[in-house]
């Protein structure tokens, strides 16, 4: 799935049900603060530069590791993709 499918996608899901629901833009804008652009890094590259870790509930999380972000998928995530989420 690409940046626009991303953006496509979350719109839809972020609408279901809701009162007011999110224009493309406005996810996009929100994928850019969070994972950064060329022009500027994002609010999670931010954090672990400053030596932060940065958990997000039970989907998982990223460290800093020798230099290199990496992701570590939480329980919720790992049953998901596993077929064996409650």
């Amino acid at each position: 799935m690409d940046k626009s499918r991303l953006i496509e996608a979350t719109t839809e899901a972020a609408g279901e049900g809701a009162a007011r629901p999110l224009e493309a833009a406005d996810v996009e804008r929100v994928l850019d603060a969070l994972f950064g652009t060329v022009e500027r890094p994002g609010t999670i590259a931010q954090a672990l530069a400053g030596g932060e870790s940065v958990v997000l509930g039970s989907f998982g999380g990223f460290d800093r590791a020798d230099g290199t972000a990496a992701f570590r998928p939480g329980k919720a995530l790992t049953e998901y993709l596993r077929g064996t989420a409650r």
